[in-house]
Formats: C-alpha cells, structure tokens, sequence
C-alpha cells in the first residue's frame, strides 16, 4: 500500500513537468516555428515599468507575473502535424486535463483543455490544440502558472501568440 501511494505522488508531482518535456521534441524542428518563455522571462517582463494609467497594460504586467511556461509551436507540414495531434491527445490523457471548449470551423479544429486551480477560473495549466484547415498553420500551445480564464485575451493581445484568435474567442463569455 506504501509503495502504491508514492507512485501515485511522484505521477501527480511530475504531471506539470511532463508537459515541459512531451512537447520540447517540437523545438528546433525544421519544419515547426517555436515560441518558448520561461519563468524567468516572465520574471523579467514584469519589472518593466508601464504607465499606470494604461489599464490595460497593468492588467498584462499582473498576469506575466502569474505565468511560470509558455510554449507555442505552428506548422504547415503534415507529418508534424499529425505528430503534434499524436503528442497531444496523448499528453491530454495522461495529464488530467478537462476539456474546456471544442469548436469545429469550417475544416479548422480548435481543442482547449484546461487544469484547474483552486477556483473555478482560475488554471494551473492551459493546452490549446489548432488543428489548421488548408493553408492554415497547426498551433499547439502549453501556458502554465496560476493564472486566470478571465486574464487570457490580455497575454495573446500583447504577446500576439498564433492562435491568440481562436482562445480569444473560446475564452470569451467564460467570465
């Protein structure tokens, strides 16, 4: 029963870790465009001063200093698509990730799963899957912190994340 019980630690423990490894074999990939931001960065960003009359940016300035990973990688190529939707469904399974939203438009696939905090709105992890029509990009995107739904729309506005679009308006009305 001991050892039962320290499996199932170490398998809740690693879960947020995983997601930093189940996707990094997209980076550095030919044929994949890759946005990686680290703690740190975001540790960074946020001693940047703004004006603080603009609402909107302190709105951005408190969210960046919630957010530990972000991880965005686009393709047009097939054969990385098809690895990218292979990673993640795989990845959603094993990690304990709640669907959030599917929208299905016009041959474009949007996926948002979500990992939830301690409030109803608040998530400890975000996973956007695009899977792109004709001539559209694939996106997969990885957001971890403890953050809120509510915050999202400021982060894609000013990072102009690919796919910030489609979470915009899944997040959208979720307030």
């Amino acid at each position: 029963m001991k050892k039962l019980i320290i499996t199932l630690v170490a398998v809740l423990v690693s879960s947020p870790f995983f997601a930093q490894t189940a996707f990094d074999k997209f980076d550095g990939q030919e044929e994949v465009t890759s946005i990686v931001v680290n703690k740190k960065m975001f540790e960074l960003m946020s001693k940047v001063k703004v004006d603080t009359s603009d609402k909107e940016a302190q709105q951005y300035m408190n969210l960046i200093k919630k957010l530990d990973n972000l991880k965005v990688f686009t393709t047009q190529n097939s054969r990385v698509e098809g690895e990218m939707k292979a990673t993640a469904d795989k990845y959603i399974k094993t990690a304990g990730l709640e669907e959030l939203m599917r929208i299905n438009d016009k041959g474009k696939n949007v996926k948002i799963m979500v990992r939830s905090g301690a409030k109803d709105t608040q998530i400890k992890e975000l996973l956007m899957f695009v899977e792109g029509g004709k001539d559209e990009d694939t996106v997969l995107m990885s957001l971890t912190g403890d953050f809120d739904l509510n915050e999202i729309s400021i982060l894609t506005d000013k990072m102009r994340i690919p796919g910030g679009d489609d979470l915009k308006k899944a997040t959208k009305g979720k307030k």
